[in-house]
């Protein structure tokens, strides 16, 4: 009996779970996100925030000189909970270790002399949008989703579609500011403290505390003149996608397949005037899902122009979480649902993890499939075949970077290698009848470290230790974790992002 109540139980948490998505976490989620946005606003119109800043920044420095006094027990991490991040997995090790409480998410500065906006770490890109924009600003490389952080995307990585043309969110930043743990606060740039600058991206707040991050700005228009042009062939799509990239012309570069056969490759500018019958503003919480609109362009089989206002267009894939909210909310693209309730979809992420439970973890992990697997674009029509295989997950999200040979744990193999990569984005439930989540991921890690790509690391690795530092450059990192004296005090990256390490 107790055996069927439970199972009965996590039926229902599962298949319905959408009850308790549109009952509480859509209101909850608005509400938190009208009084986050009514708070930095104020915060930003005050100028509170800079005055505050070393003060909060003394705050952590007398947390690691508390860990330092008390015999450095165990190592350090930030104390935010895991729920809060865009991670699907919540590390183990932040109940083992010596949390550090960092409130540091404030815009500090704009200067738009030196195009420059100074922000704390959990400033997300939704604040900065909504800061720049309006002042005729915003930054060279933007991801979409709003609750993505700057810390995250400097201490991970962060990507956008005009990664082809300024690299990913790390190749924007200017300079960081952190607390070592020694308790030292430190700058580094490219000129002041260069190791520390180019080791400090895709190390998981394992060399220091971030504090600040200085990030360039660049002129911001009203609009994005956004053409989507459907193409149907695997060929086609490699080589349409890699000519769409390598076209310096094109602001944005995006494509979104939906078959092996079927995909569209949009391309956009920034423009300050319209044509007003082919301006869509996708924003409004009434109109249809990005993914799904681009989706009946396939039908049209010909390039469509539209006009897109500019804050809408960077994150058109946050109504819906890219895909993602249709298997939370399997009628939330109605057009009735769109327009009695959309103005407070989405829920957010921290939400939805805080209140999964055992069954729907074990679902997710048994059944479905989150990763970013970044590829030489050369690579991109035999990569797609073998993610087909692999998986058959559909829509496939791709956005090209440009990768320069930087110092770091992510560059080219070699120096002679082309720089440009593709991001393919897998965000779904895998249709092949073989699929193991294990065994399936093992397969593509190796075959991303032999075509010399790099997966994400938000999503789950299986990779050994070994075949981890294969794929990644330890070499700069290694020297600084030497050089700072780190090992009592951090973890390696390895052991925060590994499978084992995340439950």
């Amino acid at each position: 009996m107790d055996k069927g109540c439970e199972n009965l139980t996590e039926y229902i948490l599962i298949n319905y779970r959408w009850v308790f998505v549109c009952l509480f976490l859509l209101p909850v989620s608005f509400f938190y996100d009208l009084w986050l946005y009514l708070r930095n606003w104020l915060v930003f119109q005050l100028t509170s925030a800079p005055k505050q800043h070393n003060k909060k920044v003394r705050d952590v420095q007398r947390q690691v000189r508390g860990w330092i006094k008390n015999g450095k027990k165990s190592q350090m991490c930030t104390a935010r909970p895991g729920w809060q991040t865009m991670c699907f997995r919540q590390g183990r090790y932040k109940n083992t270790m010596k949390n550090i409480k960092i409130d540091l998410v404030d815009i500090l500065e704009v200067d738009t002399e030196r195009q420059v906006v100074r922000v704390e770490p959990l400033v997300s890109m939704g604040q900065l949008t909504a800061t720049l924009n309006p002042l005729g600003w915003t930054i060279p490389v933007l991801p979409e989703i709003d609750d993505l952080t700057v810390g995250g995307l400097v201490m991970g990585t962060g990507i956008e579609s005009s990664s082809h043309r300024y690299g990913l969110f790390q190749h924007i930043c200017l300079s960081y500011e952190l607390v070592l743990c020694d308790g030292s606060v430190v700058k580094c740039s490219k000129d002041e403290n260069p190791d520390l600058f180019y080791a400090v991206p895709w190390s998981y707040g394992t060399l220091g505390f971030l504090t600040a991050a200085e990030i360039k700005l660049v002129p911001a228009k009203r609009f994005v003149k956004l053409t989507y042009k459907p193409v149907k062939g695997p060929d086609n799509i490699a080589n349409a996608f890699e000519r769409a990239s390598r076209d310096l012309k094109n602001e944005f570069v995006e494509g979104l397949c939906y078959s092996e056969n079927e995909a569209v490759i949009m391309t956009g500018v920034q423009v300050d005037q319209t044509e007003p019958e082919k301006l869509n503003e996708i924003g409004k919480w009434y109109k249809p899902w990005f993914f799904v609109h681009v989706r009946d362009m396939l039908k049209r089989n010909e390039s469509i122009i539209e006009y897109i206002p500019l804050r809408d267009y960077y994150h058109r894939h946050t109504r819906s979480i890219f895909w993602e909210l249709q298997d939370i909310i399997p009628f939330g693209n109605n057009v009735f649902f769109r327009y009695l309730f959309g103005w407070m979809v989405p829920p957010k992420v921290s939400l939805l993890k805080l209140t999964q439970t055992e069954a729907i973890k074990k679902l997710y992990e048994n059944n479905h499939v989150l990763q970013d697997m970044l590829v030489p674009i050369r690579t991109l029509k035999d990569s797609l075949k073998v993610f087909k295989e692999t998986f058959d997950i559909y829509p496939i999200w791709l956005c090209p970077f440009i990768l320069p040979n930087n110092p770091g744990m992510v560059q080219p193999k070699n120096e002679t290698d082309d720089k440009l990569y593709v991001d393919i984005g897998l965000y779904g439930t895998p249709k092949v009848k073989s699929f193991k989540p294990r065994e399936s991921m093992r397969k593509i890690e190796k075959y991303v470290t032999e075509v010399h790509g790099f997966q994400m690391l938000y999503a789950d690795t299986y990779t050994t230790k070994e075949e981890f530092r294969k794929m990644f450059n330890h070499t700069l990192y290694d020297k600084l974790r030497t050089k700072l004296e780190c090992r009592e005090a951090f973890s390696e990256v390895y052991d925060k992002v590994s499978r084992a390490a995340r439950s």
